[in-house]
């Protein structure tokens, strides 16, 4: 499940570069983000998908989570994690409701085969190859994973999000 990986990353970078900015994690508190609920739901409903197969579930909660992130495009960072989650989107309905992985960089992180669902699967020639999962972390971090150019967009994203968010007292 690259997505949860890359947004702890994004996340812990966003408060540290909020922090040297002078920023204030109580001041994310005032960060409006409308629909918040359906993306809780999006986003519960993927958890409980990597424990059963669901390809379809999958594209439907994804979609839910684009819907408020478009919803808040308003918000610094949000328009980059748009960009990111439409080509990711674009991907995975283009191979089937999978996220294609790409064998050499499943192969650099060991070659570690994922137990259970997951939404990446190895595919040698996968639709829209530039936007599948072709690039890994190194196998020494935490939760390394294979990730996507989509991916590196949302976490960027998120990360600028969260530090204008503990720059500024009114963000919305």
């Amino acid at each position: 499940m690259m997505g949860a990986m890359f947004v702890l990353y994004a996340v812990l970078v966003g408060l540290v570069a909020g922090r040297l900015l002078g920023g204030r994690v109580a001041n994310l508190g005032t960060l409006r983000i409308g629909w918040a609920p359906v993306a809780v739901v999006g986003l519960a409903i993927q958890l409980v998908l990597f424990s059963e197969p669901g390809a379809a579930v999958y594209v439907a909660s994804s979609a839910l989570v684009f819907a408020v992130v478009l919803r808040n495009l308003a918000v610094p960072g949000l328009p980059l994690v748009a960009i990111g989650a439409a080509s990711n989107l674009l991907a995975i309905i283009a191979n089937g409701g999978f996220m294609p992985a790409d064998p050499g960089a499943v192969a650099a992180l060991g070659g570690r085969e994922v137990s259970g669902y997951s939404n990446s699967v190895v595919v040698d020639d996968p639709a829209l190859r530039p936007l599948t999962d072709i690039f890994a972390l190194p196998p020494w971090l935490p939760l390394a994973n294979v990730f996507s150019l989509g991916d590196v967009a949302i976490a960027v994203g998120i990360a600028v999000a969260i530090a204008v968010g503990m720059r500024n007292r009114t963000t919305g």
